[in-house]
C-alpha cells in the first residue's frame, strides 16, 4: 500500500518541477526562492502560497529526518495529501475564464432606451450592461450609472418626460473605465487579481469581458463580475 508520504512526495516534487517551468530555471534553487519568484509570474502560486510554504517544512522534515527505507518521521495525514494533490492538480491545468465562463452576452446599443434596460433589469436581473456602436465597444452601463442618471436629472421631486438612451446613461457612470478585456486564455485566479490590483489602484472594475484574445474588437465571449469571483472556491 502506498504511504501517505510516498504520495505527499511526489505531488511535491511535481509542484518543485512546475515552479521551475514557471520561473524558466533548470538548476537548483532553495524552494522558499523559487516560490518567491514564481508567484510574480503565476496568480494561482500567490493563491497557494501559504499552504506550500507549510508543505516545504514538512517535506524537509520527511526527507532530512529519514533514517531507514522504511521509516518516516512525520506521516502526512490524509487531509493534507489530497490537498497538496488538489494543488498539484490546479497547477498543472488551471482553470481558464475561457472554459467557465464562456457564455452568450446580452449586449445593448447605444440608441436602446433606458425603458428597455428595466425591462432586461426585471426579467434577468443583470447588472452590467456592455454597450456598442453597432460593432464598437462604447462602455460599460451599470445599475449605479443609471441610479447617478436619476439623482442628476430629477428637479422638483419629477423625472425628466424624455426617456434616455445608454448613450445618455454612460455619461452618468461615475468612472466610465470600469471594466477590463481579457482574453480566454487567462486563468480565473489571474482574473481575480485584475480585480484585486484594480481596487488597490483605486480603479475598481465592475465586470470582466473575455474575448479571444482580449481586444475590444473582437466578439464579446462571456463576462466576470466580482461576485462570480467570490463565488469561486
Amino acid at each position: 500500500m502506498t504511504r501517505n508520504s510516498d504520495r505527499f512526495l511526489t505531488a511535491f516534487n511535481r509542484i518543485d518541477h512546475r515552479l521551475r517551468d514557471i520561473v524558466g530555471v533548470k538548476e537548483f534553487m532553495p524552494f522558499s526562492r523559487l516560490l518567491d519568484q514564481a508567484k510574480r509570474k503565476d496568480a494561482l502560486v500567490t493563491k497557494y502560497e501559504d499552504d506550500l510554504r507549510a508543505y516545504a517544512d514538512l517535506r524537509n522534515a520527511i526527507v532530512h529526518n529519514r533514517i531507514a527505507l522504511d521509516y518516516v518521521i512525520a506521516e502526512p495525514h490524509m487531509e493534507v495529501v489530497e490537498k497538496i494533490e488538489e494543488i498539484d492538480a490546479a497547477l498543472a491545468k488551471p482553470t481558464l475564464v475561457g472554459q467557465m465562463f464562456d457564455k452568450k452576452v446580452y449586449v445593448f446599443q447605444e440608441k436602446d432606451s433606458l425603458q428597455h434596460v428595466l425591462k432586461v433589469i426585471k426579467s434577468r436581473k443583470y447588472t452590467q450592461f456592455p454597450v456598442y456602436n453597432q460593432e464598437q465597444f462604447k462602455g460599460l452601463v451599470t445599475t449605479v450609472g443609471i441610479t447617478n442618471w436619476l439623482a442628476t436629472t430629477m428637479t422638483d421631486n419629477q423625472l425628466p418626460k424624455q426617456i434616455p438612451t445608454l448613450q445618455d446613461i454612460l455619461l452618468h457612470e461615475k468612472k466610465r473605465v470600469n471594466y477590463k478585456f481579457i482574453s480566454r486564455y487567462i486563468t480565473i485566479y489571474e482574473a481575480e487579481e485584475i480585480f484585486k490590483r484594480g481596487v488597490e489602484r483605486g480603479q475598481r472594475f465592475e465586470a470582466l469581458l473575455i474575448t479571444e484574445h482580449g481586444k475590444p474588437q473582437q466578439k464579446l465571449l462571456g463576462m466576470v463580475t466580482p461576485l462570480d469571483i467570490m463565488n469561486i472556491d
